[in-house]
């Protein structure tokens, strides 16, 4: 980075808002990093079976994907900042239950997707409220910087979370790990209370459907929007099977478990720290061009583990992947913040959302029984597969291809 961006970034940082918003994601993603690595292995370790994990993994995002409309709409009706706040009080309360569940001896795969169920439910109300809530607390001019800033957080909580967590499963379990994660939910909301943020522009009163149909017309109207989700329907779904569940089990059989998966993990999150320095010093004509390219590599980690590759090279295409998964993100984001009218935002988030996930609970659970059916490497080059295909595709597309982010 040069002088010029980390002066920026100090700059930046001497905003109370940003500063406190930028620690809250250090400290949340830092248990979040964690969490999925000890769910994986809390499963696997409970019942060996590829299928329980699959259930288990997949229940949040159904929840999230059945409540996420409500959840964008109520963002842009009522006070995202309280939306966000009450989803991590939530969250933290679930991940305690777990944490218990483990730690005596009590879980099973019912008690903890229906655990897990409550959780993707609070995740539908923080997801769309979060992305919107952003232009509340900065200038428009600053919102690339701003992601980029907030990137470098989470990302770095991801680098030493995903470490970690491998270590302290390995070492002390799931329960106590994901009992870390519960109290970073905590602090988290904790900081989010402490923001000021500027008012929120409402939306003038109308009903709830009206809402959804003025947050669905903007988001139709726009074709990149919707291509490119279409498209991440079919990516989301490899990525949650790959990074939830086949890399954690081609870990526990063939590397060396839940350590080696941490590393790896850790591996993707230096990537988007690398990712989120190169984002500062992007101003591409065509936005979604570039991103859409980055999503290409996305297909390199499951390549990697589908041979798989010594962990050393698995490490290295991690990095690769995370590179071009920040860049994306920062240009995704702040391409739809500036684009989409404020009022509207958290309801198109929440299309966006839904969209992007709607596959992905069929995609974990169809990679759970799909390996213990042809193996890891036939199931890994499909979901390397399911990432090139569509891709390939969207670049194709004219308004993706050709959308400036001055027009």
């Amino acid at each position: 980075m040069s002088q010029t961006e980390i002066s920026s970034g100090i700059q930046l940082l001497r905003n109370p808002n940003v500063r406190i918003i930028f620690f809250a994601y250090l400290v949340t993603f830092m248990g979040t990093a964690m969490a999925p690595i000890a769910m994986a292995f809390g499963v696997l370790e409970l019942t060996g079976s590829t299928k329980d994990a699959s259930v288990v993994i997949a229940a949040p995002i159904v929840a999230t994907i059945a409540i996420l409309l409500l959840g964008g709409t109520f963002a842009d009706r009522s006070s995202r900042h309280k939306i966000i706040i009450n989803a991590e009080l939530v969250a933290m309360a679930t991940q305690f239950v777990i944490a218990y569940l483990f730690i005596s001896g009590s879980a099973n795969v019912l008690n903890l997707a229906l655990l897990m169920l409550l959780n993707g439910a609070a995740m539908a109300f923080n997801g769309p409220a979060s992305s919107a809530f952003i232009t509340q607390l900065v200038d428009k001019d600053d919102l690339q910087s701003v992601n980029a800033l907030l990137g470098f957080a989470r990302n770095g909580a991801m680098i030493g979370g995903a470490a970690l967590g491998g270590i302290l499963v390995a070492w002390i379990g799931a329960g106590l790990t994901i009992l870390i994660d519960a109290i970073s939910f905590g602090l988290s909301a904790l900081l989010v209370w402490t923001l000021k943020p500027n008012s929120q522009i409402k939306p003038e009163q109308s009903s709830f459907i009206q809402d959804l149909k003025l947050g669905w017309n903007e988001f139709s109207s726009h074709t990149w929007i919707w291509v490119i989700v279409v498209q991440f329907s079919f990516v989301v779904a490899a990525l949650e099977s790959v990074f939830a569940l086949l890399g954690p089990a081609v870990a526990k059989a063939e590397l060396g478990g839940a350590t080696d998966w941490g590393i790896i993990a850790g591996g993707l999150a230096v990537g988007t720290v690398l990712g989120g320095i190169i984002a500062f010093k992007l101003k591409p004509q065509y936005p979604m061009r570039l991103a859409t390219i980055c999503v290409l590599f996305f297909s390199l980690l499951p390549l990697g583990l589908s041979v798989p590759l010594a962990l050393n090279w698995i490490v290295f295409l991690a990095v690769i992947s995370g590179i071009a998964f920040e860049i994306f993100g920062v240009l995704w984001m702040t391409t739809l913040q500036k684009k989409i009218p404020g009022h509207l935002l958290s309801r198109v988030s929440a299309y966006d959302y839904i969209g992007s996930i709607s596959l992905a609970p069929l995609g974990i659970v169809a990679a759970g029984f799909l390996y213990e059916i042809l193996g890891s490497t036939q199931v890994l080059v499909l979901a390397a597969l399911t990432i090139l295909i569509p891709t390939l595709l969207t670049l194709g597309v004219k308004d993706v291809w050709y959308m400036r982010i001055d027009d």
